[in-house]
């Protein structure tokens, strides 16, 4: 079955750089970004590798905890993790899991049940295998999103819209198109007007469906 927002995380075993974890254990109880790359030592794959090594205070400040997945066994990854911190001159203190059997992709349905490794294989044979999800602290899915492989993924965008996950979660709120940090945000359609302005105070109604405040401290 599809996994959708809000199905909880499928839960599992493997070996990371960093040692066996148990997936929900190692979230522990804050929000944690999980993103699949289809094979070591390929281009993008080490940009966006880089790019996650230089955001490591970013997610940090956010109580966020980072993870690759990759379709090759550790003792590949730690070759290449020797690569991204070349190129993006900074420690990869976050983990790679292993996924050599294709057991995660699959149970994340970035790949068919009947997938396989073919002898010789190339990137082109696990390249849906290209999904960046964020997780809550209660193992819920709150976003997917899917690159090809030609596509680097924008990190800039990943913390933005981990920011709007968090300033949204659990409060009868939304973000609108392109909100950053501080701007106005939106009242949720199950709150009426007189009780956002009860609870959040000046309430600006655009239209009777769309009620935007100032962002809370």
């Amino acid at each position: 079955m599809a996994l959708r927002i809000n199905d909880v995380a499928p839960n599992f075993t493997a070996d990371t750089t960093e040692g066996n974890i148990d997936f929900h254990d190692w979230i522990g109880d804050g929000y944690a970004v999980l993103f699949s790359h289809p094979k070591d030592f390929t281009p993008v794959c080490t940009t966006e590798f880089a790019a996650a090594a230089n955001l490591s205070e970013a997610f940090a400040k956010r109580n966020t905890k980072v993870i690759g997945i990759s379709v090759d066994p550790v003792a590949e990854h730690l070759k290449w993790k020797a690569d991204v911190e070349s190129y993006g001159k900074a420690d990869m203190t976050f983990p790679i899991i292993a996924d050599d059997g294709l057991d995660i992709a699959k149970l994340y349905d970035m790949l068919p049940a009947e997938a396989y490794l073919p002898d010789g294989r190339t990137a082109n044979d696990t390249a849906t295998v290209r999904t960046t999800f964020i997780i809550g602290p209660d193992k819920k899915i709150r976003l997917m999103l899917i690159y090809p492989m030609s596509v680097g993924r924008n990190f800039d965008e990943i913390l933005r819209a981990l920011d709007a996950i968090q300033a949204t979660d659990g409060k009868d709120l939304a973000a609108p198109a392109d909100w950053r940090k501080g701007d106005d945000m939106i009242v949720a359609l199950s709150v009426s007007t007189a009780d956002a302005r009860d609870r959040f105070g000046e309430v600006e109604e655009v239209f009777p469906y769309l009620r935007k405040i100032k962002a809370p401290a």
